[in-house]
């Protein structure tokens, strides 16, 4: 269990989104917050609206592709606060195009942004954790990651599919040890991803989860990041009305491809 009350949370994508709803929880429950995003603009706001409403938080520029941005955050909390209590894994970067039109390096700036940003996050935090004997590492993936609705994002959704399986080898080897591991799958959201997407061959049909999702505001999905950390729960569904299609996949996985099959025909005619 991390109290948020006097801890120290790095939120990386913590500018907007889903990163600045939860950085706004955290904050309001006493934590001590660092804003790391690579807009640097978008940060310094973030940081005078948190600081404004009483909060205690700076803000840092960084490009977590690039390697050491990790070890700079690390310095730079410790500097400001002492220690670091909890990370955040939340970057995320969407490309679409059909499997045909993407090319390879779209493929590995994906997959560079999305998924490498948390191996750099844990080659440096989880040994500064195991050292403390505490800590908690929290990894932003998506319904995409848990199953396929859509066929023209296929690198977002294998990326948060490699965080969905990397956050639970993560809990069964960290957890033993002190540290947690909260894995949050948002479904719709309400943030601005689609600004940075990247477009290839001819448009294709934007395709979610299903009907009875309902996009949530980003406040709302950040507060149910900071209770999953105040309470150490692994994992964080925007919506429980993912779980029976997720049992359904499993149950008979040949029987929830051919029902997605005919929803995308039927969508199409």
């Amino acid at each position: 269990m991390t109290a948020a009350r006097g801890a120290t949370a790095i939120v990386t994508g913590g500018a907007s989104g889903i990163g600045l709803g939860t950085a706004r929880a955290l904050a309001r429950r006493g934590a001590n917050v660092v804003v790391a995003d690579i807009d640097g603009a978008a940060v310094d706001a973030a940081v005078a609206e948190l600081v404004q409403a009483g909060h205690r938080a700076i803000g840092v520029t960084a490009d977590v592709s690039d390697e050491g941005a990790f070890e700079a955050l690390r310095d730079r909390a410790i500097d400001a606060y002492g220690a670091v209590d909890v990370v955040m894994n939340n970057v995320g970067v969407l490309t679409r195009g059909l499997p045909e039109h993407l090319p390879e390096e779209e493929w590995r700036r994906i997959l560079d942004i999305n998924l490498f940003s948390v191996v750099r996050s844990n080659l440096v935090f989880i040994p500064y954790f195991q050292e403390r004997g505490r800590g908690h590492i929290v990894n932003t993936a998506s319904f995409a990651g848990l199953y396929t609705y859509s066929y023209d994002r296929l690198p977002y959704a294998a990326s948060k599919a490699a965080i969905v399986q990397i956050s639970e080898g993560l809990a069964l080897y960290l957890r033993p040890q002190g540290i947690s591991v909260t894995l949050v799958c948002p479904g719709p959201v309400r943030t601005n991803i689609g600004a940075s997407r990247r477009e290839f061959g001819p448009p294709t049909v934007t395709r979610g989860p299903g009907p009875e999702f309902v996009a949530r505001d980003a406040d709302d999905v950040g507060g149910q990041v900071a209770d999953a950390i105040e309470a150490d729960t692994f994992m964080v569904y925007t919506d429980e009305l993912v779980v029976p299609r997720l049992v359904g996949r499993a149950s008979d996985w040949n029987a929830h491809l051919a029902r997605m099959e005919q929803t995308i025909a039927e969508q199409a005619s």
